[in-house]
């Protein structure tokens, strides 16, 4: 064989060599999560720290091998439609939403990748699946719906305020599910004769409005729906509650932790860490349209004993021992 030849030979092996090695030294692809939050992320830390522990726990780490771009509108919902839209063009495997509000901007945003509803009220009646067993589409996830739980939490008020006639109850007429949060509510309150006060607040000028509103109609006790305003100002609706002296069970622990009364709500951290199985599964090739949207399963009763100590209030002992939590 002719030297000329040879070396060509050589050379194109040379070659070959160079470009498997470059190709087996190419770094895998980090997955990408876009994660899209109403309120703040402040206001939601203990529910990312849930979601970061269940994406741990199957054996991922936040920025080793799985990214996660975490995005809020700050209460303020129109600013949706342009994050979603920001997480789209960042190429994201996957879309996590923290509720209806962020949901519907990220389905408008694609038909194509998988969203993942980290918790919503009512995925069907929403329109965001076709039903629960069988969603269709490009949407699954957890959901909220729990008809029991506005029975639970009027119950709960009721034990530990006998007198109870008047309730105001706080929501915000433009959170998908509310409006069947307050029917069910209605129910349960026709069967312990209590009246009902629904107060809107959709800004946080409306929170002194509403608890003047409250004073004015001589309620006996408030009743939180889930509004992303509210969370967000939660100290200031909590430290309102003690100031009117009014016994308030709230949507989730945060307000409990800040001074509230007492919660009896959904397990919003377990949703969000069990949203980590779905992105999981989405990531190993299943499809949205194929995973079945679960219920809640676990829910928290929680009683703050400084806050009733503050409005002059005694919880009786039977209620305390079915407290998951007591604070003091």
């Amino acid at each position: 064989m002719k030297k000329a030849a040879v070396l060509s030979i050589l050379v194109a092996l040379v070659l070959l060599a160079v470009a498997v090695m470059a190709h087996a030294e190419q770094p895998a692809r980090v997955p990408r999560i876009g994660f899209l939050f109403v309120s703040s992320l402040s206001s939601n830390s203990a529910r990312m720290e849930a979601f970061r522990q269940g994406l741990h726990e199957l054996g991922y780490v936040e920025g080793k091998n799985i990214v996660i771009e975490w995005r809020s509108a700050e209460e303020k919902s129109d600013r949706l439609p342009a994050l979603a839209a920001e997480l789209v063009r960042l190429k994201i495997d996957v879309f996590v939403t923290a509720g209806p509000a962020a949901t519907r901007p990220a389905k408008e945003a694609t038909v194509t990748i998988p969203i993942i509803m980290a918790q919503d009220t009512d995925p069907v009646g929403n329109g965001f699946v076709a039903n629960l067993a069988r969603p269709g589409g490009n949407i699954t996830g957890l959901s909220t719906l729990s008809p029991e739980l506005s029975g639970k939490q009027l119950e709960l008020l009721k034990e530990i305020v006998p007198r109870l006639s008047r309730l105001v109850v706080i929501g915000s007429s433009t959170r998908p599910g509310n409006a069947q949060a307050l029917r069910e509510m209605e129910l349960a309150a026709g069967a312990f004769n209590v009246q009902l006060q629904y107060l809107d607040v959709l800004d946080a000028k409306d929170i002194e409005t509403t608890f003047r509103a409250a004073s004015k109609g001589r309620a006996d006790a408030v009743l939180m729906l889930g509004n992303p305003v509210a969370t967000s100002h939660r100290r200031q609706i909590t430290d309102l509650a003690v100031k009117n002296r009014l016994p308030a069970i709230y949507d989730r622990p945060e307000f409990v932790e800040d001074g509230g009364l007492m919660t009896y709500s959904v397990s919003q951290n377990d949703l969000y860490r069990r949203a980590a199985t779905y992105v999981d599964k989405i990531l190993k090739g299943a499809k949205p349209a194929d995973l079945p949207v679960e219920q809640p399963t676990k829910f928290e009763f929680i009683i703050n004993l400084k806050a009733a100590k503050q409005i002059g209030l005694t919880i009786p002992p039977n209620v305390l021992a079915r407290a998951d939590k007591v604070i003091k």
